[in-house]
């Protein structure tokens, strides 16, 4: 007769895998097979095994020790995992693999994202403060819309209102064909949206036609040099 596993045989026998870690792998430029290797280290972390060798993962996995060696090289290389060394009481040294340059860089993201959210609310008295007057209904909902719908870091609808202000063109219209070209263009953050505003400024003033007409840009930097 068969034996049935009990379902406290499965609750055993579960390894906790971070969902962040199968959400975000790619935007880590992380492939299938190194992420293999990443869960069997972190499997073999679990089981009190701090430094599995590259044969002890290549028998779990479906291709060999070499190529397993050759991605645990590259992930070092790349800050994503770590080897550290420990001392016992005997003062005997002992290396361990860490996973904690990988978590903070999935989990860093996340703290920015909550830090931005607590600007939404901040983002509408900046926006009244530059145009001197409350925000109608519908302005208000466009702000929402950027935050919202079209997930638009609240610094980089800042940087927007910014350059709508510095180009003298203040009004909703201006603000949110600069956040669509910027989405047009790839652009996500504030970083580069200095570099796009430097590059569009640049070409601008190389267009003027003589010297003598030539407009002074130098002020168009100011928010450039301020932070996020």
């Amino acid at each position: 007769m068969k034996k049935s596993i009990s379902f406290q045989d499965i609750l055993l026998n579960q390894l906790q895998v971070p969902i962040r870690l199968l959400e975000s792998y790619k935007s880590l430029n992380l492939n299938e097979k190194e992420v293999m290797v990443i869960l069997h280290i972190y499997r073999f972390l679990n089981e009190n095994n701090d430094f599995p060798t590259p044969g002890d993962l290549a028998y779990y996995l479906s291709f060999g020790e070499k190529e397993c060696s050759d991605i645990l090289r590259k992930l070092i290389q790349r800050n994503l995992i770590s080897i550290e060394q420990t001392e016992n009481e005997s003062h005997q040294i002992s290396e361990a693999y860490s996973l904690n340059p990988l978590w903070n860089k999935l989990f860093e993201e996340e703290v920015e994202e909550k830090v931005e959210k607590t600007e939404d609310g901040t983002i509408f008295v900046l926006f009244e403060q530059e145009f001197g007057r409350p925000l109608s209904p519908f302005e208000i909902e466009m702000i929402n819309v950027w935050l919202d719908e079209d997930n638009i870091l609240p610094s980089l609808i800042k940087a927007a209102l910014r350059e709508s202000v510095l180009m003298g063109k203040l009004n909703f219209k201006y603000i949110d064909r600069i956040l669509r070209d910027w989405k047009k263009k790839g652009i996500h953050s504030v970083d580069q949206a200095r570099e796009a505003s430097k590059q569009f400024h640049n070409n601008q003033g190389s267009k003027q036609s003589a010297p003598s007409k030539k407009r002074d840009t130098s002020f168009y930097y100011n928010w450039l040099e301020e932070g996020e």
